[in-house]
């Protein structure tokens, strides 16, 4: 009976042991999941990463073959000649007998150019501030020299004067920023304050240039600036500019330098000529609206001066 009894306890033990080894204990299968879910994360963030890495190597190739491209146009248009970089970009060279005023010369083959994009303060038939200051800059920088005249759209304003914008010398690109600040004599006289932009489409291809640089000069109080915020002359930073696409093509002179006259369009006096090449005989610089020869219908810009070159 003792033998029995034995048998069985060593049954019943070794059927506990045989369960112990085949089930793990709950404790066991968490540590194992976690375990697993360790080393899915692990994989999804290297997974990431080397996506990240995939993206940043790409992006530095684009970089460098944008770099290496505009190094390479850059390249191409210093082999050209001063000659057809200026023909492949429309520019005439031309030399300056004699400076108008501050946005207007004559060439030395008698053509009369008005800068495109800008206005200088009056100093021939009115005189504003800054008027002569910036003609006689123009005058130190055009003067017996030559320049590269460009055309935008027109060709002509309503006075028979070139539109042009003026390049002291051939940029590489005429659309580079750095180019137009160092190189454009439009944008010289804005920068230092000489000049406002004064915008007629359809010649708009620097307008966007010409006010910031206006912006600029005028934060600075530079030239016609340091009067204030208006400067001296109309132009498109003005709060009362009228302009807004209005002068289309004419590129005339848009001071409001005429102070002496009340701005009534009625005939001011008793001398009457029949058109402004008529008047020009009498008076050349035309006259204001306290002239007695001054009439509105002469006065087409309605700037209360009637006929002025």
């Amino acid at each position: 009976m003792r033998i029995i009894k034995a048998i069985l306890i060593i049954a019943v033990l070794l059927i506990s042991s045989s369960c112990t080894k085949d089930t793990p204990d709950s404790k066991t299968k968490e540590i194992n999941k976690e375990k697993q879910e360790e080393a899915a994360e692990k994989a999804k963030v290297k997974a990431e990463a080397e996506e990240k890495a995939k993206a940043e190597e790409a992006r530095i190739a684009e970089e460098k073959e944008n770099a290496e491209k505009a190094a390479q146009e850059k390249q191409e248009a210093a082999k050209q000649s001063p000659e057809e970089l200026a023909k492949s970009l429309g520019l005439e060279l031309i030399s300056v007998e004699r400076v108008v005023d501050g946005d207007t010369f004559v060439t030395s083959d008698g053509r009369k150019v008005r800068l495109v994009g800008v206005n200088t303060p009056e100093s021939t038939t009115r005189h504003e501030q800054y008027g002569k200051e910036a003609s006689n800059y123009t005058h130190s920088k055009l003067t017996g020299k030559q320049v590269w005249m460009q055309k935008d759209i027109s060709e002509t304003d309503r006075y028979g004067r070139l539109l042009r914008i003026v390049w002291l010398s051939v940029p590489s690109n005429d659309m580079d920023e750095n180019e137009i600040r160092t190189k454009m004599f439009n944008a010289d006289l804005v920068l230092n304050g000489y000049a406002e932009p004064s915008t007629y489409p359809p010649d708009v291809k620097y307008s966007d240039y010409f006010v910031k640089f206006a912006r600029e000069a005028r934060e600075a109080n530079k030239g016609l600036w340091a009067l204030g915020a208006q400067g001296t002359t109309k132009g498109d930073l003005d709060s009362s500019s009228g302009n807004n696409g209005s002068g289309a093509s004419t590129g005339g002179d848009t001071s409001n330098g005429s102070t002496s006259g009340s701005g009534s369009s009625t005939n001011a006096g008793s001398e009457s000529f029949k058109n402004c090449t008529e008047m020009r005989k009498v008076y050349p610089n035309g006259v204001p609206s306290t002239h007695p020869a001054y009439e509105s219908r002469h006065d087409r810009d309605k700037d209360n001066w009637a006929c002025e070159q």
